[in-house]
């Protein structure tokens, strides 16, 4: 990848697993994920790790039992959500294909517009700003702009970026769990003036006590992103009053089983979602969208990885870009693969 910089470090690299799952019946399933340590905890090498254990588990298993299949996966082992989400994706992408469905019918969705936003790391303010500038010119009208550094630097970070692509550009920021409590209440108070649609994730989660405190204090909307792995999560943000929105990520839910429980709990209790991600290419992404089709409660597009520096593109078939919206035909199943010739030149397991 392109080096691109969030509160918690600089990536140059995704850390991606591809996985099929194949079954007597001829068909096989898909699915990938992408390991990001500092939020997940998880590495390629522990993903690839706990595949080689989870493929044992499910040998001679009935691939349409979701969910028996998935909890033979908890009761193996608790947390390493990134690599189930690739277990979890390949059983969905055999069952839409076994019943001859792409995905997002076989979850009960219908397509809709899906328009993107486009994220601007974090560099010096007028950097940014510049970045802002030329990805409105590109036809960009959602920014998602990353903070989480210095808070009276994002401050300044945020009003050279809205004097740049003036007031026809929405803005959302992401601090990546890079501010304290005070620099929290600083930076959103400062921002506010520059229309700000929601803040993700202010503080690091072992903050999430004062959530509630901040929320109330913040005059920008705050979304949980770090804090809800799970439903159990989610509820708890819910209740506490912690959050306005919360995020999903395929990465931290464990997959679609987990992200559906997320989605429906938090419409139940009017709380929008979003759909977000770490670093996964075409394939993983064009599951999202089929989730997305799925989940009236989605209301935020965060499904730009695949535009920001992805040097390669191991992925045939699937999602594409019309400008900033996605787009996916009828193929059965997550209607994605991975390239044979990309394939060739990768390290290969088989159980």
């Amino acid at each position: 990848m392109e080096p691109f910089t969030i509160a918690t470090g600089t990536m140059d690299h995704a850390q991606n697993v591809f996985i099929r799952v194949h079954t007597d019946a001829g068909l096989y399933g898909v699915g990938e994920c992408s390991a990001f340590p500092v939020i997940v905890g998880e590495t390629q090498d522990t993903c690839l790790v706990m595949a080689r254990e989870f493929a044992r588990l499910w040998k001679g298993q009935d691939a349409l039992d979701i969910e028996a299949r998935l909890q033979q996966l908890h009761d193996f082992t608790a947390g390493n959500s990134t690599i189930k989400s690739a277990f979890d994706m390949a059983l969905y992408d055999i069952a839409a294909k076994n019943a001859g469905l792409p995905l997002y019918k076989y979850l009960g969705g219908a397509p809709r517009p899906v328009e993107t936003d486009i994220t601007i790391g974090i560099d010096t303010p007028e950097a940014m700003a510049q970045k802002a500038a030329a990805f409105k010119q590109t036809g960009a009208t959602i920014l998602k702009v990353k903070l989480g550094k210095h808070a009276k630097t994002d401050v300044e970070r945020i009003k050279l970026i809205r004097e740049a692509v003036r007031g026809d550009v929405k803005i959302r920021v992401d601090a990546n769990q890079g501010w304290g409590f005070d620099a929290a209440v600083f930076a959103l108070e400062g921002i506010n003036e520059y229309g700000i649609e929601f803040c993700e994730q202010p503080m690091r989660t072992w903050y999430d006590d004062r959530l509630p405190e901040l929320k109330k204090l913040s005059p920008v909307k705050i979304m949980a992103d770090e804090s809800v792995f799970n439903h159990h999560d989610a509820r708890k943000q819910i209740e506490t009053g912690s959050c306005d929105y919360i995020n999903i990520k395929f990465s931290k839910s464990g997959g679609i089983f987990e992200a559906q429980k997320i989605h429906d709990l938090a419409a139940a209790k009017n709380i929008p979602c979003m759909m977000g991600g770490m670093l996964e290419s075409r394939i993983a992404l064009s599951a999202k969208l089929h989730f997305v089709y799925s989940s009236p409660n989605i209301k935020f597009y965060d499904m730009d990885t695949c535009m920001l520096g992805h040097r390669l593109d191991p992925c045939a078939g699937g999602v594409s870009y019309n400008g900033y919206f996605l787009e996916i035909d009828d193929t059965p199943g997550i209607g994605a693969d991975a390239k044979d010739d990309f394939l060739a030149g990768c390290e290969k397991v088989m159980v």
